[in-house]
């Protein structure tokens, strides 16, 4: 019996999270004051919750929040998606709140060649800046900003249609990817957290990260299961420090999930 009470309290939460609807389920917004004044809106991991309905209320919130960048870390499409429309409103409406920096996430690197080439015609008609490998300088608050997005190879996320023997990432292709470390602070945007390690000894000081989903189920406040079908990743969601650097991780805001909302995380860093 008592392995029975928890195993049927497991399956009726997986059930009602299933049959949650669209204007019943709730985006929670996570504050985290790192000491300073720059406000950062952190979007990850939308998925099939990317539609007017739900875009709605993110632009709702970034509106209210007023932050001075909104970073996208990935899987703002789904690997499925035929039709970018909803999308093009969703980043135009967000671009004439704050400046938009975007990374690529696992989804949209295996969108058909001819999906990914209109995904990212379709980023290029708003004012989103998608990095691919790329930096940019900026300025805000009088601060001296360097913004970068990382896109390692698939064979990181999948190998042969599965999980096993996944490449790794390891500072060498991290530096012919990106080149050294700008001179300036560094902002990451790395759609994987699971190489926080990499980004710290190449000198970011701070990597922004979705891909976990939080760990799917959480559990006293660890993440059970990454996308790799691993158990207890080591980065699931919230703030870590790895070595000198920060590491934000969003939970995101699609995919199954329980005891673990659907989440856009504001930032005040230093």
């Amino acid at each position: 019996m008592k392995r029975i009470i928890p195993t049927v309290l497991f399956s009726a939460g997986i059930f009602s999270a299933c049959m949650l609807t669209e204007n019943k389920f709730t985006l929670r917004t996570r504050h985290e004051n790192l000491g300073g004044e720059l406000k950062i809106f952190h979007i990850s991991d939308n998925h099939k919750k990317n539609n007017r309905a739900f875009n709605k209320k993110i632009v709702k919130l970034a509106a209210e929040e007023m932050p001075d960048l909104i970073f996208i870390t990935g899987d703002l499409v789904s690997r499925f998606e035929t039709d970018f429309s909803e999308t093009e409103k969703f980043l135009s409406r967000l671009g004439e709140i704050s400046p938009i920096y975007m990374c690529m996430g696992n989804h949209e690197q295996s969108l058909p060649p001819d999906k990914r080439r209109e995904f990212l015609s379709m980023v290029d008609r708003t004012a989103a800046r998608l990095l691919i490998n790329k930096s940019e300088n900026v300025e805000v608050r009088g601060k001296k900003l360097c913004i970068c997005g990382v896109e390692q190879d698939y064979s990181t996320y999948k190998n042969d249609g599965g999980y096993d023997d996944l490449d790794g990432f390891t500072l060498k292709q991290m530096k012919a990817l990106m080149g050294e470390r700008p001179d300036r602070e560094t902002l990451l945007l790395a759609h994987n957290p699971l190489f926080a390690e990499t980004y710290a000894e190449w000198g970011a000081n701070f990597t922004f990260s979705g891909h976990i989903h939080g760990g799917v189920v959480r559990l006293f406040g660890k993440g059970l299961l990454s996308p790799e079908r691993r158990f207890f990743p080591k980065y699931s969601k919230g703030v870590y420090n790895v070595g000198t650097m920060k590491l934000l991780v969003s939970a995101g805001i699609g995919k199954l999930r329980l005891f673990n909302p659907p989440e856009v995380v504001v930032y005040n860093i230093p």
